[in-house]
């Protein structure tokens, strides 16, 4: 009788003690809209004004990470830069310009810091087509540093290699010196051999190969702080590179996170010799 009435008494303790409290979790971090915008694609392509033969399109077009003030300092520079080299531009962040159409009014196309997934399937392939034929591409900063796509082709052909990371807070800033080995391109031709500067520095899976792929810049991981490690490549750490996507040219550079470096003399001139050679008005290649 004892035994069945503490069953009974723990039943009814067990049924009327307190329910731990529900665990607490942390609010997932909100997005800064100015870096991270709504995406959206392009389906109606920007009424294109006459353009002279050489013409130079400069995409600005975000649907991942975005810098806005980068961004809009990057496009009177790029704009800026075309027009000195006597050839008409035409600045836009409308992806739909990217059809078998429009491209053929271009020799060029300058991706200022694209991010994200900005074409669509039928953008895609007259792109593809594009620079298979002979279109020059020149790739800036950004356009070459999303953490995954889901168009391959893009990092594994187009740029050459998968970014994997930057120098990361609190050091993501920080000044080093790059390795110009190749001053022979327009692009580096004006460089000095050790060129010291302050940026973000970017890592990928690869040192970028075949392709007729010439490594133009690495940077010397001695000279600044590689953080976090996992961003270390070793004695090839490439920045700057070019290679060949069919006929076509693709210049690469790593540089550029930052608004003010687009008032640099030397970045300026890096980014115009890359045009004049993704255009194929200076150098060889492809």
């Amino acid at each position: 009788m004892i035994l069945r009435s503490l069953i009974v008494l723990a039943a009814l303790t067990a049924q009327t003690a307190p329910s731990p409290p529900p665990v607490q979790t942390a609010p997932a971090p909100q997005r800064d809209p100015r870096n991270w915008p709504a995406a959206t694609m392009d389906t109606v392509a920007p009424a294109l004004p006459r353009l002279r033969p050489g013409a130079v399109l400069i995409l600005s077009k975000t649907n991942g990470f975005r810098d806005p003030d980068q961004i809009a300092a990057a496009k009177p520079v790029l704009t800026g830069i075309v027009r000195k080299q006597g050839r008409d531009v035409f600045e836009t962040e409308n992806a739909a310009v990217v059809n078998p159409r429009d491209l053929a009014r271009f020799s060029t196309i300058v991706f200022n810091s694209t991010s994200g997934n900005i074409f669509d399937e039928a953008q895609r392939a007259a792109l593809k087509a594009w620079v298979e034929r002979g279109g020059g591409v020149v790739l800036l900063h950004g356009a070459g540093g999303d953490p995954q796509y889901d168009w391959s082709w893009y990092p594994q052909t187009l740029v050459g290699a998968q970014f994997i990371g930057h120098t990361g807070r609190p050091k993501q800033f920080q000044q080093a010196t790059i390795n110009v080995l190749d001053r022979t391109n327009p692009a580096t031709r004006g460089l000095p051999a050790k060129w010291v500067r302050t940026e973000e520095w970017y890592s990928f899976d690869k040192v970028p190969s075949g392709q007729d792929t010439h490594i133009l810049a690495t940077l010397d991981e001695t000279s600044y702080d590689v953080f976090p490690e996992r961003t270390r490549m070793g004695a090839v750490h490439p920045l700057i590179w070019t290679h060949c996507v069919g006929k076509g040219r693709v210049f690469f550079s790593a540089l550029g996170h930052k608004a003010e470096t687009y008032s640099e003399p030397l970045h300026q001139q890096l980014i115009s010799g890359a045009i004049r050679w993704a255009s194929r008005r200076e150098g060889g290649g492809c």
